[in-house]
């Protein structure tokens, strides 16, 4: 079988038992390899998934600020190595051992900065569900707690790129919105990708893991396989008091995220060669990460495949891949020139179940 024939296997094998619906994009050479929607946008009302479908992005919004970000450097307006505090003089939280913490761009983009979710108080949400408040407050409250560990010295997923978006914004002199339709969803003609969302009849319907998968309540408690619990609201993207978290809150297409991901494949014209080169190599040495992160160490934009052996995943080193908890994953193989993009409405199977990766060896066959 070629391509498109096992890619189209691996979707047929996970409709209706593991994913409700979904929308697969896989680009090489910059040009269009296969695209394929199937299942249902809305299961309950039969209505089929299509193309254009909008997703909640959950952290595929993470790569979009970042390269807004990335943007910025081009431009002279930050340093990967300038202090966030430089930006946002008030966000201070300290190391664990009470000392004063410097934070830098490079860390926040490549989470070494201290800041974990398990650090989130609960006065406080940056993620798909809980308290809602103003960015700024946000942050506040965020960074009353000390961090994890001293920036620089370890490794863990957080809250790192909300700050970011924070960050862009004061540079900006805007809301985060405005900022990253100016540096990126505009110029890459990303027009379904807002933090709001552009067409609520293409808007697909959330649903979680099961046999077969369940509708989505709000807000719906999902347990993963370490036994914690991540809250999802799918009301909350339709919510204009939620804060532009740089890290979960928009919502867009395939193709929108497809249009941002080839920025890092070879697509000329938003951030310099050399920029590209740098965000998609290792950014943490050899810091320790999780277990289930084996063979990879992490970039600017994602995780970036350093032992394709160790990781058991056939792409190339030098592959880098990341997803969102709504149920998303998307791969840049720089070597062989492939983009996948995968969207999903079914969660966590669509981001890091068995599907993310039946898709990932369809494609490598």
């Amino acid at each position: 079988m070629g391509l498109v024939e096992r890619v189209d296997a691996a979707i047929e094998a996970a409709l209706g038992e593991r994913i409700v619906g979904c929308v697969v994009l896989i680009n090489q050479d910059g040009k269009q390899a296969h695209a394929r929607a199937a299942g249902f946008a809305d299961r309950e009302a039969g209505r089929p998934m299509q193309v254009d479908a909008i997703f909640r992005l959950a952290s595929v919004t993470k790569p979009i600020v970042a390269t807004a970000i990335l943007r910025l450097v081009d431009l002279g307006a930050i340093g990967l190595d300038d202090p966030s505090t430089k930006f946002l003089p008030w966000f201070t939280p300290v190391s664990p051992d009470g000392s004063k913490a410097t934070i830098t761009i490079r860390q926040l983009l490549s989470h070494s900065s201290g800041l974990a979710y398990g650090r989130v108080p609960p006065d406080a949400s940056v993620g798909m569900a809980g308290v809602v408040l103003p960015l700024e407050e946000t942050l506040r409250r965020i960074a009353k707690v000390p961090l994890a560990f001293a920036p620089g010295t370890g490794w863990e997923y957080g809250s790192s790129i909300d700050v970011l978006g924070a960050i862009l914004a004061a540079i900006n002199g805007s809301s985060v919105e405005d900022a990253v339709a100016k540096y990126v969803t505009g110029p890459l003609g990303m027009t379904d990708t807002h933090f709001w969302v552009t067409a609520p009849d293409r808007l697909a319907v959330p649903y979680a893991d099961g046999r077969p998968p369940v509708l989505m309540t709000d807000p719906h408690p999902v347990v993963d396989d370490q036994g914690g619990t991540t809250w999802f609201s799918p009301s909350r993207i339709f919510n204009p008091a939620v804060a532009q978290c740089g890290g979960s809150g928009m919502a867009g297409t395939a193709a929108d995220v497809m249009a941002m991901i080839e920025v890092y494949n070879g697509k000329p014209g938003l951030l310099r060669p050399e920029t590209v080169a740098t965000a998609i190599s290792n950014q943490i040495g050899d810091l320790p990460r999780r277990a289930k992160d084996a063979g990879k160490r992490y970039s600017l934009i994602g995780a970036v495949l350093d032992d394709p052996a160790a990781a058991g995943n056939p792409s190339p080193k030098g592959t880098v891949d990341w997803g969102g908890a709504w149920g998303h994953n998307w791969v840049v193989d720089p070597i062989n020139r492939i983009s996948i993009v995968v969207m999903t409405n079914t969660t966590p199977e669509g981001c890091n179940g068995p599907f993310r990766d039946d898709i990932l060896r369809a494609v490598y066959g």
